[in-house]
């Protein structure tokens, strides 16, 4: 892993990458690092889709390469229509920022840390952008989901 500089950025897009950091510091999902700690830090990319969401994400490609795949099944898109097509019922439920529902173990915080033009943070609960971050999600869902999945719901 690098010790990187962060991204260069625009006025617009540092401004959208503080209201993230705050919202991650008020909801307990990450904390600020002092810049005196040896790191092993990644840069933050803005992810906008659409021109109209975007979504903080870190760049965790270096990480990535010293990662076992996480090989749990995620529902896969045709099968998901095929049942859908089929379902007498529909509904949707929105877990919000679900991957952040996840806490991450003390010292595996020490490899998920960002740095900005604010300084260097840490995540304490599962971030966008890791790898096995929808395998473990998914997991997650089918452990809570297990008696209606049983019944023929889909999560």
């Amino acid at each position: 892993m690098l010790r990187r500089p962060p991204y260069p950025a625009s006025l617009g897009t540092r401004k959208e990458i503080e209201k993230y950091i705050n919202e991650l510091l008020d909801m307990d999902v990450s904390r600020k690092i002092g810049h005196n700690e040896i790191v092993e830090i990644n840069t933050p990319v803005l992810i906008t889709w659409h021109d109209v969401k975007s979504r903080l994400c870190g760049d965790f490609r270096a990480l990535h390469n010293y990662t076992k795949a996480d090989r749990y099944p995620i529902p896969r898109i045709p099968h998901a229509l095929d049942k859908l097509a089929k379902a007498k019922y529909i509904t949707k439920m929105d877990c919000m920022k679900g991957f952040h529902q996840n806490g991450v173990k003390p010292n595996s915080m020490k490899l998920l840390r960002i740095i900005c033009h604010m300084g260097i943070y840490e995540y304490a609960r599962m971030p966008f952008g890791i790898k096995n971050a929808p395998a473990h999600f998914q997991r997650m869902m089918d452990t809570i989901f297990q008696e209606e999945i049983l019944e023929g719901w889909m999560v």
